[in-house]
């Protein structure tokens, strides 16, 4: 699994005017060789039905049916993973911010956050979580955003957005489909004023999150190729989703972990 930074200093890349740009941030940006990885294990007891590893940088998406619980692994610690949610047999119904936190009152995602459809809706429910809070507001990056934010010389890298339209596209759905996003293991503090920005996470390797699924869910993942603040530690990093249908109590959730070991030491 080792990978290296392919580009180390400033990279000229040219422009659709003819001309040339410079940036140090390098495009397909992936874990620096010797990074800490932690791939751990599921957060709920059960038999194992899907174990991926999203690279840095991908996107991802799978259909959690009802009563299955997925867990996400923060394999290196302050990765941001943007997520979408649509309920599988009609889309049209998605994951919903404002009904999300109006329900329960509060701007952060806890353990107990039942998120909420544009319906009103469960979804699915934060069944365990190894994060103080999870973000819901800071929403998603793209190229747009990114050039508004960061300047004219980072407009050729794509973001989340991105992701999630390539994804989107093999899943039938479109532009229209995408809305704002939940952000698991990114730190959006909210202060006293109202004010909020982007900061050094508070995650770590092997840090989990578990969402039950209320009713057959579409989850759809961008593993954050962000490169420009500190949402992943400028250090992009894979993402691990384990989907299980939860067993009966003693039950090792952790049987599988010596295998997944082995074959990403292979």
């Amino acid at each position: 699994m080792a990978s290296t930074r392919t580009e180390t200093g400033p990279v000229t890349y040219p422009t659709a005017a003819g001309g040339t740009v410079a940036s140090t941030v390098p495009v397909g940006a992936v874990y620096a060789e010797g990074s800490p990885l932690d791939w751990g294990a599921s957060l709920v007891a059960g038999e194992i039905v899907l174990d991926e590893t999203v690279a840095p940088n991908a996107p991802w998406s799978a259909v959690v049916r009802t009563g299955h619980v997925l867990t996400i692994v923060d394999v290196g610690g302050n990765q941001s993973a943007d997520c979408l949610l649509y309920n599988a047999d009609d889309p049209e119904e998605r994951y919903s911010v404002p009904d999300t936190l109006a329900w329960q009152g509060n701007a952060y995602v806890r353990t107990g956050t039942v998120l909420r459809s544009n319906e009103g809706r469960p979804l699915m429910t934060v069944v365990a979580n190894e994060v103080d809070r999870q973000d819901t507001i800071g929403g998603a990056c793209g190229k747009e955003s990114n050039t508004l934010r960061y300047g004219h010389h980072v407009m050729f890298q794509h973001g989340c957005r991105e992701n999630f339209l390539a994804e989107a596209g093999r899943r039938g759905l479109g532009v229209r489909d995408i809305v704002s996003n939940l952000n698991w293991f990114m730190n959006v503090p909210v202060e006293a004023d109202g004010a909020l920005g982007i900061v050094d996470g508070m995650s770590a390797p092997g840090r989990r999150v578990a969402v039950r699924a209320e009713t057959d869910v579409l989850v759809m993942v961008s593993n954050c190729p962000q490169m420009n603040n500190p949402c992943n530690d400028f250090n992009p990093t894979p993402l691990r989703m384990i989907v299980v249908d939860p067993a009966p109590a003693g039950v090792d959730a952790r049987s599988s972990q010596a295998a997944r070991t082995a074959k990403e030491g292979a």
